[in-house]
């Protein structure tokens, strides 16, 4: 069991179980950023190595990087642009008493990418904003609006940083909306990223997809297998996965 640390909390925050074996806690606020199920496949999804150096791009609170951290032991570095949320982060890290483990970098990824060096992560996690900056309500929360639009962070640039940092042969892994996916094989292509892998989740087995789990390979050849999908609810309304 990870040993837990008291950490402040902000008004509207509380404190939530990510029901890990290891004890792993988490501090969210409606009000800034709460992850959801997408967060937890892409943990799962994710086939990681078991040392070296790996990165989360849009890291929000930082769950995946936690989720992560119960895998490998790798050291990993969390990114975000938005301050409030890499805060909340680097709470979350010192909370779960990982900061030997998991270092929290507040920077836009585009600039990172610039003078962080070339090829330096053996993977890359990313669960990014799913919709383009014209699409659909833009919320009124900035906060929000940032991480759920693409208003800082395209799959063009998550593409290009990739290409940058990460190491030849290393592996991308990323959730997504399906109506995205086109877009995303063509930008990753565009930087030698070859999608390897996809995984598409129902939310019921008679719904249509409403997300896609992506493995990608630094110049990789061409050579994609699709995976049996995950079901979300069965027929009772029970969560499967």
């Amino acid at each position: 069991m990870s040993e837990q640390k008291e950490v402040a909390l902000l008004e509207g925050e509380r404190i939530d179980d990510l029901l890990t074996d290891s004890g792993l806690k988490i501090i969210q606020s409606r009000e800034v950023f709460s992850f959801s199920l997408d967060a937890v496949l892409l943990a799962r999804f994710a086939k990681l190595p078991k040392r070296g150096r790996i990165a989360d791009f849009c890291t929000g609170n930082g769950v995946i990087a936690l989720l992560c951290s119960d895998k490998t032991e790798a050291q990993i570095d969390a990114i975000e642009i938005q301050p409030r949320l890499a805060e909340m982060a680097r709470r979350n890290v010192t909370m779960n008493d990982l900061q030997h483990r998991i270092e929290v970098i507040e920077e836009d990824l585009r600039s990172y990418a610039l003078h962080a060096g070339n090829g330096i992560y053996h993977a890359i996690t990313v669960n990014p904003p799913y919709m383009r900056p014209a699409a659909g309500d833009k919320n009124d929360n900035e906060h929000y609006a940032i991480a759920r639009h693409e208003l800082y962070c395209t799959i063009e640039d998550i593409a290009k940083a990739t290409c940058k940092l990460l190491r030849p042969g290393g592996k991308l892994f990323m959730v997504h909306r399906p109506s995205r996916l086109a877009d995303i094989i063509q930008s990753l292509r565009n930087w030698k990223i070859e999608p390897k892998v996809i995984q598409f989740v129902h939310p019921n087995q008679h719904g249509e997809a409403n997300m896609v789990l992506i493995e990608a390979i630094r110049d990789g050849r061409p050579d994609l297998r699709v995976l049996p999908p995950q079901i979300v609810y069965n027929e009772a309304g029970e969560q499967m996965i």
